[in-house]
């Protein structure tokens, strides 16, 4: 019984950690795509 538990756990933990790093990787190319939409903006005003 203590052995499930801690697998169920791991595999918590991994998927958890899965997860945020495409958070993370998402919401940076989604800072990259905003910049470059401001670059263009003050390119095309100059």
């Amino acid at each position: 019984m203590k052995s499930n538990y801690f697998l169920i756990m791991i595999a918590l933990l991994l998927t958890t950690s899965f997860l945020g790093c495409n958070m993370l990787r998402g919401a940076g190319e989604d800072i990259e795509n905003a910049g470059g939409s401001i670059q263009k903006t003050v390119d095309h005003n100059d």
